[in-house]
């Protein structure tokens, strides 16, 4: 491809002996360069890509892009006010703009984005229609899979890979993370959803207001005539819906009764729900997941999945043999009769939605074991604990990923929160104590992680929440 071609999309002019110059690949990563590649430089949090400038044109750069300053390079040098801006905008133009061809649905929010795009799948699947998920769990594309490094990919990866694909429609998890690195910017999108917003990511984002507007950002990559389907059962989906219909977007909302809405849930009952759709009230929303929470995802991909052309009578058929995520709200049997829950949940409402359910299925008690990211969001770790604390009958703190966070950085944080908890803080220590006071009739939340892998060994020799139960389960069995 030619240079010219590709700047015009970040509107940089160079002279013609540059512009006519063959441009055979993009990377940032300075070790991966070949000839006749463009290297953009990107200001990372732990690396600066300018200061691998000089090892990318000895490995044969042939353009350089960046944010800073710079002359006398051997190659010549692009200037842009946003690397990473500039980058998407590239890797769109170069992969040849593949979302334009694709239906392509991104789903935001601070939690319910996973469950979401997997109901969402098997609904269309179960139609007959081919699919491409990039999300938190896995990626699949063309019917493999590949394990996911990041919720959103980077904008190189996601262009590329959607310029591989040869599935009609692509599902997206789409992170704040993502939309403010300017991850999916370029991309064009059939529908977008918004699930809810809670407290997260603070540590990132200045504030609440802040967070919502880089959530809300990705509704104006819809195309002209894209829709966007928004969870008016939480005040920020209502913020959401009140700018989108001032600015003369398509929306389209489940909602209460207080509230114009597409869907109406009339009855919300874990695993088995009563809606209202476009006026045909009294249809049964089955699934074999449990938790208010999941009816939520599956009124979004219900409407969604309309909105697309398929049946309610197909949809509702989809949903009720929809088999789950993993590590979302995954249940085990454990050998005495109590119930064992493995679920992402990571921020107060999520717990509350968790733990909730536990109490509404009858728990006789319910035990909690979850812990604190370190390097991640300390404003949101008390509302965590109280909630833990209002609705468990004993909840134990134990390690997540310690990040850059010291052994005793991280449990004095644990110490100061606790409330009265348990402080275990080696993860599969904690799940095991647990596992064996546990008795029939109770419920064991382990939260935080899902199916997400463990960043440190702990005592116990397993890789994550999931394979602790499952091992924990076999010599109690045994």
């Amino acid at each position: 491809m030619k240079l010219n071609a590709l700047l015009e999309r970040i509107e940089q002019n160079v002279n013609d002996s540059i512009g006519d110059m063959d441009i055979d690949g993009i990377t940032t990563n300075s070790t991966e360069i070949r000839p006749n590649d463009i290297f953009v430089a990107i200001k990372g949090y732990r690396v600066d890509g300018h200061d691998f400038i000089q090892n990318a044109i000895d490995a044969g750069a042939k353009i350089v892009i960046g944010e800073k300053n710079l002359t006398g390079l051997s190659v010549p040098y692009i200037k842009v006010e946003n690397s990473r801006f500039a980058l998407a905008q590239l890797a769109c133009e170069f992969y040849g703009n593949p979302s334009k061809n694709k239906k392509m649905i991104g789903i935001t929010g601070t939690n319910g984005k996973t469950t979401t795009s997997y109901m969402l799948k098997h609904i269309l699947e179960s139609a007959g229609k081919k699919c491409s998920l990039f999300g938190t769990v896995k990626n699949v594309i063309n019917g493999k899979a590949a394990p996911s490094s990041n919720t959103t990919p980077d904008a190189l990866e996601l262009n590329k890979q959607l310029s591989l694909s040869e599935d009609e429609y692509i599902i997206m998890e789409i992170s704040s993370h993502g939309l403010s690195q300017y991850r999916v910017n370029g991309v064009e999108f059939d529908f977008c959803l918004f699930t809810n917003l809670d407290q997260d990511h603070l540590d990132y984002h200045r504030d609440m207001d802040e967070y919502f507007s880089v959530k809300a950002s990705l509704f104006d990559q819809l195309k002209p005539e894209g829709k966007a389907i928004i969870n008016q059962y939480c005040k920020w989906g209502q913020k959401l819906a009140e700018q989108l219909m001032a600015n003369n977007r398509t929306i389209h909302v489940i909602g209460d009764q207080n509230h114009h809405h597409d869907l109406q849930i009339n009855l919300l009952k874990s695993g088995n729900s009563i809606i209202t759709f476009e006026n045909t009230p009294n249809i049964n929303l089955k699934l074999n997941i449990l938790g208010k929470h999941n009816i939520l995802n599956a009124a979004m991909a219900f409407l969604t999945a309309s909105k697309i052309g398929i049946s309610p009578e197909e949809i509702l058929q989809a949903l009720e043999l929809f088999p789950g995520v993993p590590g979302r709200f995954e249940m085990f049997q454990h050998p005495k009769g109590a119930t064992i829950v493995v679920d992402y949940a990571h921020t107060a409402d999520a717990f509350n939605h968790c733990l909730q359910t536990a109490k509404e299925e009858g728990a006789n008690r319910i035990f909690h074991i979850f812990g604190f990211r370190g390097n991640r969001d300390i404003s949101k770790r008390g509302g965590m604990v109280n909630v833990s604390k209002e609705i468990s009958d004993v909840h134990i703190l134990t390690f997540d990923d310690l990040n850059d966070v010291s052994y005793e950085e991280m449990e004095e944080a644990l110490n100061v929160l606790s409330q009265g908890g348990y402080i275990i803080p080696d993860r599969t220590l904690g799940i095991k104590q647990v596992l064996e006071d546990a008795s029939s009739g109770d419920w064991v939340c382990i939260t935080g992680k899902g199916a997400e892998k463990y960043q440190q060994e702990f005592e116990i020799p397993t890789t994550s929440d999931i394979e602790t139960v499952q091992f924990l389960i076999e010599q109690l069995e045994a």
